[in-house]
């Protein structure tokens, strides 16, 4: 288990705080050597499938010296600045009523995310018998506490080679007297000697906020059911689903996967006395962050969503020439979060030919309360201003189905709080990191909690 835990932390963490953990051992060179192995065979594989021969190499985030440095100039930052019409149906009719919306545009932009970009879940995904395995109190701060650590254990009858548990907790105040409102994190798994550095001045985590408004939180650990490697693809729940064999160019991708298994956390809460369920919402950040924005455009369940420096493969546009790109999620070390047919984009096609782009993964969550979140310095990699330009994109989705879009029709300054209409964004001057903004998005949520 250690060295599943230092493993996951190097494929995972940034360079900045894995410097701060100790050595890796020979074992644990070798166990990463292997994955990155099986990671590029299984990348091959999906090429070979495609028929593709040769990618376009992504953006160098580290060298701005490269050849291939990434982009930071505005000026080169919109190739193709026209985007995919939310309300235009693939005949050309404009959508014009909400009925329309339900019932035609927006199945038409499920299909295109289905097939070109996260994948297709299959529709016959196994039970999950949730078991709590240990209940304790606490004090987070000053606010006594309960906590449930829960094991989600997946039925694998269909290929019981492969076994797949989903790990959850639950917090919820102690001294509360009726179901509270809850905030799921999509969390990382750092190894036990290892803590993230505290942050000068920082103020109360945001559990204890949450606490402190009579809320509750819980953290799913995503990799406990589908890992955050190529090599994990023959295995978690998407190896289980495809009986251990490779995926097929539209099958679902690890995000996908992770989404699957926040609803089914989402089924719990449903039975759990101690939660509001019509009141949980979902928060991640970075590549946490793309999946926790895919698991609130796909579940309706969800109330509202937190979606911190998602970047490309979340909330920026696909379109956008700035930090990372397209050609860096397709290639092997991303292309596991996607569906196999996004590689296409970075080889044969080109950005432009994707038939849709993240406004419209922002417009699927419509007409619920969607919060984007960014850092400034040291966060310049996931493009805060496509980002935006995608909520703002969005807004007209909301505006049709009654609600408000983001409100503002060009990119904000530094810690402008834009949190009016049910479409909220604000950069922190921050880097990589969701902290700063999680009161501003507590204030946001307290409008629909």
């Amino acid at each position: 288990m250690k060295n599943r835990f230092v493993l996951l932390a190097f494929l995972v963490y940034p360079a900045t705080l894995l410097a701060q953990m100790p050595p890796r051992t020979p074992e644990q060179d070798s166990l990463l050597a292997r994955t990155q192995r099986k990671t590029r065979a299984d990348h091959q594989q999906m090429l070979g499938q495609l028929g593709i021969t040769s990618l376009r190499t992504g953006a160098n985030g580290s060298n701005p010296q490269a050849p291939n440095a990434a982009n930071y100039d505005e000026a080169l930052a919109n190739p193709f600045p026209k985007l995919p019409e939310a309300l235009t149906l693939k005949n050309g009719k404009k959508v014009k009523t909400a009925k329309d919306w339900w019932s035609r545009r927006r199945p038409e932009i499920v299909e295109d995310f289905d097939r070109e970009i996260y994948g297709r879940m299959p529709a016959n995904t196994p039970k999950v018998q949730w078991e709590v395995v240990a209940v304790s109190d606490t004090v987070i701060g000053v606010v006594p506490a309960k906590v449930k650590k829960l094991v989600g254990h997946v039925d694998n009858s269909r290929y019981p080679a492969i076994n797949v548990d989903i790990q959850l907790s639950l917090t919820t105040p102690a001294q509360a007297t009726k179901p509270v409102p809850v905030m799921m994190e999509f969390g990382f798994v750092f190894p036990p000697s290892f803590r993230m550095p505290a942050q000068p001045n920082a103020g109360p985590g945001w559990q204890q906020q949450l606490l402190e408004k009579g809320w509750g939180f819980a953290v799913l650990l995503p990799t406990s059911f589908q890992a955050d490697n190529g090599a994990g693809l023959t295995e978690g729940i998407i190896g289980l689903m495809n009986k251990g064999q490779h995926r097929k160019p539209d099958d679902w991708g690890t995000l996908r996967a992770w989404a699957w298994g926040a609803s089914r956390a989402l089924d719990y809460f449903e039975k759990d006395k101690d939660v509001d369920a019509k009141k949980v919402g979902i928060e991640g950040h970075s590549r946490f962050g793309k999946a926790a924005l895919v698991a609130m455009a796909y579940e309706p369940r969800f109330a509202i969503a937190y979606i911190s420096s998602s970047g490309a493969g979340g909330a920026k546009l696909h379109r956008r020439n700035w930090g990372e790109l397209v050609e860096n999620v397709a290639a092997a070390n991303e292309y596991h979060w996607m569906a196999g047919n996004y590689i296409k984009y970075a080889g044969p096609l080109g950005w432009d030919d994707l038939p849709i782009d993240s406004h419209e993964l922002i417009a699927l969550c419509a007409p619920r309360p969607v919060f984007i979140g960014s850092g400034d310095k040291g966060d310049a990699w996931i493009d805060a201003k496509g980002m935006f330009m995608a909520v703002a994109a969005a807004g007209e989705v909301y505006e049709l189905l009654g609600k408000k879009g983001v409100g503002a029709p060009e990119f904000p300054a530094l810690e402008t709080t834009l949190i009016s209409g049910d479409l909220a964004y604000r950069q922190h001057a921050g880097g990589h990191t969701p902290g700063p903004n999680w009161p501003t998005f507590i204030q946001f949520a307290e409008k629909y909690f």
